[in-house]
């Protein structure tokens, strides 16, 4: 499965947040969304998960306009994890991960089939122990974990996760990367917005580095993540490191802007 966004632009408060994007994933693939706070990463996600509607440009899935997919039939296609893990009601951790077989099923009447995703979701994001206290009782880095699992529960062809490793400690940023990692290779396709550029080079296979609402590189991550485009897109400077034959990097100091 392939989405694609083509010549997105989107405007808010009169303002340009995102100008002409070309982005694309394809299934079994993982790519990540990097730049600076307010480069339009949560924007560009929203619009490839039709929450947000371009001023120009087009979302394309799987060769067809994103728009022409009946609703029911687009959130099975696409899983959607927002920035924050909110939840404003009191659900219990099982019923909330439930939530993401609506699209199959329609109703709370589920199958083998939703109880099956159900628990692999719970068991893949290590959220299985929480399955009967309510959303209240955990830390925000559990309910993201939770919230993952919701979206993992879909089992749609395309994942796009913002953020999903913001709140976690750095065992389950590992844990994380490494399920959605494995995602891909069930064919799956997968963007996910991150911050952590070490994260990103060591799991992704593609980077879309976004500056200032525009594609500044695309590619590999080697290819992207160069001195050059990293001062330009975030003012600093990083050290470079390499462990067992990956690369990372460490924030190290301001540039003047």
């Amino acid at each position: 499965m392939r989405l694609e966004a083509e010549g997105v632009t989107v405007r808010l408060g009169g303002r340009t947040v995102l100008d002409g994007i070309d982005a694309a994933v394809e299934g079994g693939e993982l790519v990540g969304l990097i730049g600076a706070n307010g480069a339009g990463k949560t924007s560009l996600l929203r619009v490839l998960a039709h929450l947000l509607a371009p001023a120009r440009g087009l979302v394309r899935c799987g060769g067809r306009p994103l728009g022409d997919y009946p609703p029911a039939e687009r959130a099975r296609r696409i899983a959607y994890l927002a920035q924050g893990a909110e939840v404003h009601w009191p659900m219990v951790v099982e019923k909330l991960v439930a939530l993401g077989r609506l699209p199959h099923r329609g109703s709370w009447s589920g199958s083998s089939d939703d109880s099956n995703a159900i628990s692999h979701a719970m068991r893949a994001t290590d959220t299985i122990e929480f399955r009967h206290r309510t959303m209240a009782t955990l830390s925000g880095g559990e309910r993201m974990r939770v919230m993952l699992a919701r979206a993992l529960a879909v089992e749609a062809p395309v994942l796009l996760a913002d953020e999903p490793v913001a709140a976690l400690d750095p065992y389950h940023q590992l844990h994380v990367m490494g399920v959605l990692r494995e995602t891909t290779r069930r064919g799956k396709a997968v963007i996910a917005v991150l911050h952590d550029l070490t994260l990103a080079a060591r799991f992704c296979d593609r980077l879309v580095l976004l500056h200032d609402g525009a594609v500044l590189a695309e590619g590999s991550p080697p290819g992207v993540l160069t001195e050059g485009n990293l001062e330009a897109a975030y003012s600093i400077a990083f050290v470079r490191g390499r462990h067992d034959d990956q690369d990372f990097l460490i924030a190290w100091d301001r540039r003047s802007s």
